[in-house]
Order: C-alpha cells, then sequence, then structure tokens
C-alpha cells in the first residue's frame, strides 16, 4: 500500500468511492498536494530550527526568538496538515526519506552568512505562503472548507513572518 492509498475499511465500515469533482479536482488530489505541502514544512522546519542555532550577529536575540516561534507553529503546521490527510483516510509516508521524497524543489541555505540564511529562509516562507494559497484553492474545489480555512490561516502566518524578516533584514 502506498501513501497515497486510503486505508482500508474495517467490515463494519462502509467504502465510499472518492470521485473526481470539478475539473478533475478530487480528494485523491487533495491529499497528494497536502502531503507534498507536509513535506515542504517539514524542511522549512529543519531550516527555522538549524538557521536558529546558528545565526550570529548584533540581532542575534530577537532573531533567535523569532526562529524559535517559528519553528515551533511549522511544527504545528506539519502536524495539522497530515491530521488533514488521515482525516481523509490516507497514510502519510513513514520515514523522513520518503516524506522529502514528496517534495524536492526546496531551497537549501548554502552558508552561515546571516543574511544569506535569512534570505533563503524568507524565499521558503514566501513560497509556503503561495503553496498554502493554491492548495487552498484547490480544498475549494473539492469542497474541503476544513482544509481551505486551516491553509488560509497559514497563509496569514507565512506572509506576516515574511514580512517580519523582510523589516529585520532591512534594518542592516
Amino acid at each position: 500500500m502506498t501513501q497515497f492509498q486510503p486505508t482500508v475499511p474495517t467490515e463494519s465500515e462502509p467504502v465510499i468511492e472518492q470521485q473526481p469533482d470539478q475539473e478533475g479536482a478530487s480528494v485523491a488530489g487533495l491529499v497528494e498536494r497536502l502531503i507534498d505541502y507536509a513535506s515542504y514544512l517539514h524542511q522549512l522546519y529543519t531550516q527555522a530550527h538549524l538557521v536558529h542555532l546558528n545565526i550570529e550577529g548584533p540581532l542575534f536575540f530577537p532573531i533567535h526568538a523569532f526562529l524559535k516561534d517559528q519553528y515551533d507553529a511549522h511544527v504545528t503546521q506539519f502536524d495539522s496538515t497530515c491530521e488533514f490527510v488521515r482525516s481523509l483516510d490516507y497514510l502519510v509516508p513513514l520515514c523522513q526519506r520518503s516524506l522529502l521524497a514528496a517534495h524536492k524543489g526546496f531551497k537549501h541555505v548554502k552558508d552561515f552568512d546571516t543574511r544569506n540564511m535569512l534570505t533563503t529562509y524568507l524565499r521558503n516562507v514566501e513560497d509556503a505562503g503561495l503553496k498554502a494559497k493554491e492548495l487552498g484553492q484547490y480544498a475549494n474545489e473539492v469542497e474541503a472548507p476544513d482544509v481551505e480555512n486551516f491553509l488560509a490561516d497559514t497563509v496569514g502566518a507565512m506572509y506576516k513572518a515574511a514580512w517580519m524578516i523582510k523589516a529585520t533584514l532591512r534594518s542592516k
């Protein structure tokens, strides 16, 4: 069984066939996109945590505290995203290797320069906001208002974080 297949119902559960909704949008398509986004959030969490540990400079204390809040938020966002996958009766990847394989286009930090670390993280946070927005539109197409609402909140959180990082980078 792959992570994109629904789990097997017990004898007491009815089997519900997943039918595509408007223009090919489907629950299976939503699940695939949620798993991709969960992979992105997991990588974003790791990046925020490692930048938090390695950042140096005159703004160390406020950036360090901000990034701690960010990586805590990314863990919660990751967990919530995976819970939506499970609530749709699908499985999530069982290991980090499978999870990382779900999304390969993540931008990685290449050196320990504070500005470069924050700029890379900023790009990823902005991308996470855009991805959440696009995924929310897809959730709307398959009539998943709970997922759509969560993603709308995530969009707001990502763009607020991006604004704060930009304001910090401008102060140097």
